[in-house]
């Protein structure tokens, strides 16, 4: 038997009890199950409570995220919002000051309803991580890199932390961004979940997310609320989820790769860039030392609105949208799109940058990607070509 099998092969693994040895498992496309008595329900009943092929995909999620149990839920905000009901009328939480935008939508609704008592934080500075927690932090959420400003949480640090001093507080970490591929965040926090509508499907044909623990009791006390709201994710959406995770490792590496030519195309060109492959990048030592790659997610600033808005709705292969994950390279303004449910007071205050342009990196050859991103730098203005070579043009910032 080979053991210690890597990440690579588990992906693409099918392990299923079929009946006539379907290589490709079945799809269980029903709503219920008929039982062999009135005393005897068999271990399905009805698909809300539970599925077969529901069971598959949340198996072979636990095996590659190193967790007990896993669950799959309609979505990644699904996953938060069963998190959050874990947490009782009152209780402190501790949140990061850059969040995807809806992560900061829900916790903020539910702060201002009175269900929590929510601290926006800069989770990426341990010092103030240390100061803000108290014998009432009930949960922490935190993500690394952060989206969209692209810093990093000491995650193995502050979690050590939260464990010797308080030990009740439930350490959640969204890993959307660096998939089980690059990191195990079971290693340091007590809930990971993952928009699996992101790279773990890769195709953006279903919304899903993933909750992963290797508590037994969280994952009791999580299962109760999965199968009492009924937000388990649905027969065929499990499969297309299955069929998609093969492919994880392969799409993920090529992404990768692209964007790391791409973020030192942009640099060379003179444009600041947020990406933690970079040696530039103020963090980059740090997110090396517990993450086993970069993603394919980074943004970089034009100091100009208008330059951004050129250059963001005159690309061609790009696609102006929101979310990433894809196989095909996204295009967006943050502050215009995800994250536009955060004010601009409050984006002013945590310094997020107006003119910020996120790309979300696909599998496409990358020198098309560069050529793409070039001429609608050269149509924004931003890039001018002086004797066949590119020099970068400052504006005012509008």
């Amino acid at each position: 038997m080979v053991k210690d099998i890597s990440l690579d092969t588990l992906v693409v693994s099918s392990v299923n009890k079929d009946q006539y040895n379907a290589s490709v498992a079945p799809l269980y496309q029903t709503t219920t199950f008929k039982q062999k008595d009135l005393s005897d329900m068999g271990e399905y009943d009805y698909t809300r409570s539970g599925n077969p092929t529901r069971t598959l995909a949340q198996d072979h999620l636990a095996r590659i995220m190193k967790a007990e149990k896993a669950y799959a839920i309609t979505s990644g905000m699904g996953c938060l919002d069963v998190i959050t009901r874990l947490l009782g009328p009152g209780d402190e939480v501790i949140a990061g000051d850059d969040l995807y935008g809806g992560t900061h939508r829900l916790l903020t609704f539910l702060n201002k309803k009175g269900s929590i008592k929510l601290s926006h934080i800069d989770t990426t500075n341990t010092e103030v991580v240390k100061k803000t927690l108290n014998k009432n932090t009930k949960m922490i959420f935190l993500e690394s890199p952060t989206n969209p400003l692209i810093k990093v949480v000491d995650l193995p640090t502050i979690s050590k932390y939260i464990r010797q001093n308080y030990p009740d507080c439930i350490i959640v970490f969204d890993n959307t961004m660096m998939t089980p591929l690059l990191i195990s965040p079971l290693d340091y926090c007590d809930i990971q979940y993952e928009s699996a509508t992101k790279y773990l499907n890769g195709h953006h044909d279903i919304m899903a997310g993933v909750i992963a623990v290797r508590d037994q009791k969280l994952a009791d006390d999580l299962y109760f609320v999965i199968n009492s709201t009924g937000c388990g994710l649905a027969p065929f959406d499990c499969w297309l989820l299955l069929r998609g995770l093969k492919t994880l490792s392969v799409r993920f590496e090529r992404q990768q790769e692209n964007a790391i030519k791409i973020a030192n195309w942009l640099e060379q060109v003179g444009f600041k860039v947020r990406f933690p492959g970079l040696k530039s990048h103020p963090q980059h030592e740090l997110h090396k030392s517990y993450n086993r790659g970069f993603g394919a997610v980074l943004s970089f600033e034009t100091g100009s609105i208008k330059q951004s808005t050129i250059i963001t709705e005159n690309t061609e292969i790009f696609g102006v949208t929101v979310s990433f994950g894809a196989v095909n390279s996204l295009i967006s303004m943050p502050c215009l799109m995800s994250h536009a449910s955060i004010d601009a007071k409050t984006r002013k205050e945590r310094q997020f940058p107006e003119d910020l342009i996120r790309l979300c990196i696909g599998i496409e050859n990358s020198d098309d990607l560069i050529a793409d991103l070039k001429q609608a730098l050269l149509k924004s203005g931003a890039l001018k070509e002086v004797g066949g070579k590119l020099q970068r043009q400052f504006a005012a910032k509008l």
